[in-house]
């Protein structure tokens, strides 16, 4: 297991940010990511996890304690069972499955970051989310100090959510499991009505694996989504806000707000999200406050592609980043009364001080 001491963690970001960790373990086996987790957890030293680093925001002054990078490898697929290492890179994951004629999982083509980290998010894009699939996750259990596999039951998976996010200090992902499905070459059928027009279907409509993943690849880099080391514009943690999920008092009165300042023709973007409860785009919450693609003058940006990832323009700190983000937070709230809420994870900072 390589150490390194007052290691850089920004490189291991997609938003290149953050300050050094006072000590930056690599683990390349799920043996030496259990001795890593209990040694710190027997000295009491903060403990960091990190796998592809696209769900990210590191403090300037970096983690006083130990990171741990997760880099195991590993993809084994037995019919239409796929089991994935924490480490493994979720985009080549995605093109093995298509590859072999496996659908599932193809709408999520493109997101950055590493397999373990996809059922702490509940990873999902394009009409599809990871817990659609997820049979088990192998976890070590901090608490019980033993390995555990959770059922896709056990695992809470709700919107951009799941049980590990919620106990995010007990769980540490080591395997994940799918159930995937053989539908001779063709995709899962297409939910997501911008997929369906690009592709030329109506929605529940199936097309050949390839077409969809490709189609979603273009889709995700026409916003900036697909990162790319030499494009800043796509230097960001993908989207930083989740879509807003308001019960039925409080969508009537950001109606109303929307009604008073775009008036009363424009009705706001809505999808049913349960009883009760509406879910709306935070993109176009933060494009009606004015808070257009390229926002900003300074080192961290709005995407031009993209008004919700928040980029590094090169030469940014996360202080820079999160002035940003506060910025569209309280036009949005001033606008519309909605509070957006951060999707990525903060470490050493927070984005409400």
């Amino acid at each position: 297991m390589q150490e390194l001491h007052d290691a850089p963690l920004a490189p291991l970001t997609t938003l290149r940010l953050g300050g050094p960790a006072t000590r930056l373990l690599t683990a390349t086996t799920d043996d030496e990511i259990v001795e890593a987790v209990r040694e710190a957890d027997d000295s009491g030293t903060p403990l960091l996890l990190i796998g592809g680093g696209s769900n990210l925001v590191i403090g300037d002054k970096g983690f006083d304690g130990t990171a741990l990078h997760l880099a195991t490898r590993g993809l084994t697929l037995d019919g239409t069972t796929l089991e994935l290492a924490a480490g493994e890179v979720w985009t080549d994951a995605v093109a093995r499955t298509v590859e072999a004629g496996l659908a599932g999982i193809e709408c999520l083509a493109g997101i950055p970051g590493s397999a373990g980290a996809t059922p702490v998010q509940n990873v999902g894009a394009y009409g599809q989310e990871v817990a659609h699939t997820i049979t088990e996750v192998v976890a070590y259990d901090r608490e019980a100090r033993e390995t555990v596999t959770l059922a896709n039951a056990d695992c809470a998976f709700s919107y951009r959510d799941s049980r590990f996010k919620a106990e995010n200090d007990r769980y540490v992902v080591l395997r994940v499991r799918f159930a995937l499905e053989d539908a001779d070459g063709l995709s899962g059928p297409i939910r997501y009505a911008e997929t369906a027009r690009a592709l030329g279907v109506a929605p529940g409509d199936r097309v050949p694996l390839a077409a969809a993943r490709d189609t979603v690849l273009k889709l995700r880099a026409g916003k900036g989504m697909v990162l790319d080391p030499e494009d800043h514009d796509t230097w960001s943690a993908g989207s930083f806000f989740t879509n807003p999920i308001l019960g039925d008092e409080e969508f009537a009165a950001f109606r109303a707000r929307v009604a008073g300042r775009l008036g009363a023709a424009v009705e706001p973007p809505a999808y049913p999200a349960g009883e009760g409860r509406t879910k709306t785009s935070a993109a176009w919450l933060i494009d009606k406050a004015g808070f257009t693609r390229g926002y900003g003058t300074g080192p961290a940006r709005i995407s031009g592609k993209h008004t919700l990832a928040l980029t590094n323009r090169g030469g940014a700190t996360t202080e820079d980043l999160l002035a940003l983000a506060r910025e569209v937070v309280a036009g949005v709230h001033e606008a519309f009364g909605v509070t957006l809420v951060n999707e990525p994870v903060t470490v050493g900072v927070s984005l409400h001080p």
